[in-house]
């Protein structure tokens, strides 16, 4: 019998991927979900692993920039009106949330490329 040729496809490691911050009520709730469902996903910590570009680039893309600035929350409305109204376009919007990763709307899930953000058990359900 000959050998079974294995190749390695980083794709599908990184097939599931969800960012977020590990104390934020809604993240837990997004992790237990998919611990519940079976579902694998690897964990980035916005507060130690930093808020990658490209990420919120991609995200962006599919989602719009502004969605993935979290204006219901205590970090956004915090800050001074002029940070806010500094923030008109997706650069500024970009720089604004790899310096202040708690005004990110979380989670943001990742699956085979396609991005999903915030979490509910209805949301996750149609996902998976």
């Amino acid at each position: 019998m000959g050998k079974i040729g294995l190749s390695f496809n980083p794709d599908f490691t990184a097939a599931m991927k969800l960012y977020g911050i590990p104390n934020c009520d809604t993240v837990k709730k997004a992790r237990t979900w998919l611990d519940d469902h079976g579902q694998d996903a690897e964990f980035h910590d916005y507060k130690k692993q930093g808020v990658p570009l490209d990420v919120l680039k991609k995200a962006a893309r599919q989602l719009g920039w502004e969605p993935l600035i979290n204006k219901k929350g205590p970090t956004w409305r915090k800050q001074p009106d002029e940070v806010k109204d500094a923030i008109t376009t997706e650069k500024a919007a970009f720089e604004f949330l790899q310096t202040t990763p708690s005004a990110i709307k979380r989670p943001l899930l990742e699956v085979k490329g396609k991005f999903h953000l915030g979490f509910s058990p209805e949301q996750y359900e149609e996902i998976f």
